[in-house]
């Protein structure tokens, strides 16, 4: 079936803790929108400008964190869940040899703002993510996506008079088997159903479900959940990764340690936060 959307990125720069992001959005989206596109925005760039951020370097791990670094990441998924889960290579090897200071804290992190079965994923449990961000910090998942989309819609109407949905988008994969959508992150689009953390994860991944990227919420529109989850992977594809997908690859891009990566740095690159998705139906 033929995708019935055209995609557009829209290049912003970085958006920094304490941001504007709904004066960024309305500025980058003026003379751009018209009613009925759906915009797909990062839950990183809304989670970083809401200065929803915790500091792994001041954070002192306990004992369960420092066995999940040691023991659990290095050993079962460096040797067994990596390729059952059918990792590439170069992610096993770095698993293998998961640093043990930084990794015990942000183990420590995923115990304290997600739960164990979350710990227990070798990366972005609980929605945590640690890309595109400088230093030794993280990035927290929205505490109420669906708030925020509707504030966004909302934003827009008063401030450009554009009728538009709003889509929060995050790169964690929901993994499909017809009508089934189960996903490791939680708090994902109604219709998918999040699945025990690391379970969901190896699931979708040993079974070769179909992979997309996660809708958490919209308003403005009630596009079921499998255009929804088509139209997030397009938005992602069409963002690009930044400096990369993971922590490791941001720290190659730059040629720095794993913790060594700047704001400056990363402001050096281009961002596009925002997609329109506009319908192909609608006129010009």
């Amino acid at each position: 079936m033929r995708f019935p959307y055209k995609a557009e990125a829209i290049e912003t720069g970085y958006w920094m803790p304490g941001d504007d992001y709904l004066e960024i959005i309305a500025e980058a989206l003026e003379g751009r929108i018209g009613d009925r596109d759906l915009l797909a925005i990062s839950e990183k760039a809304l989670s970083t400008a809401k200065g929803r951020m915790i500091n792994e370097s001041q954070v002192k791990p306990g004992i369960l964190a420092k066995f999940l670094a040691r023991f659990w990441v290095r050993i079962v998924w460096g040797y067994f869940l990596g390729r059952i889960c059918r990792l590439k290579n170069v992610n096993i090897y770095r698993l293998c040899n998961y640093p043990l200071d930084e990794g015990s804290a942000h183990k420590q992190v995923a115990l304290w703002n997600a739960s164990f079965p979350q710990a227990l994923l070798w990366g972005s449990e609980g929605g945590i993510d640690a890309s595109n961000l400088p230093y030794s910090y993280v990035s927290l998942p929205l505490d109420n996506p669906e708030e925020t989309a509707e504030e966004i819609r909302q934003y827009l109407w008063d401030r450009l008079g554009n009728r538009v949905a709003v889509m929060i988008v995050d790169t964690d994969k929901t993994y499909s088997r017809g009508g089934l959508h189960i996903t490791h992150r939680p708090k994902p689009l109604k219709g998918i159903r999040s699945f025990f953390g690391v379970v969901g994860y190896v699931l979708g991944r040993t079974l070769g479900m179909r992979r997309r990227s996660t809708p958490l919420a919209i308003a403005g529109s009630g596009i079921d959940v499998g255009l929804a989850l088509d139209l997030a992977e397009e938005a992602n594809r069409r963002r690009g990764s930044g400096a990369g997908l993971t922590v490791w690859d941001m720290a190659q891009t730059f040629g720095v340690s794993v913790t060594g990566v700047t704001w400056a740095m990363l402001k050096s690159l281009r961002h596009r936060p925002i997609v329109i998705l506009r319908p192909e139906t609608r006129s010009e």
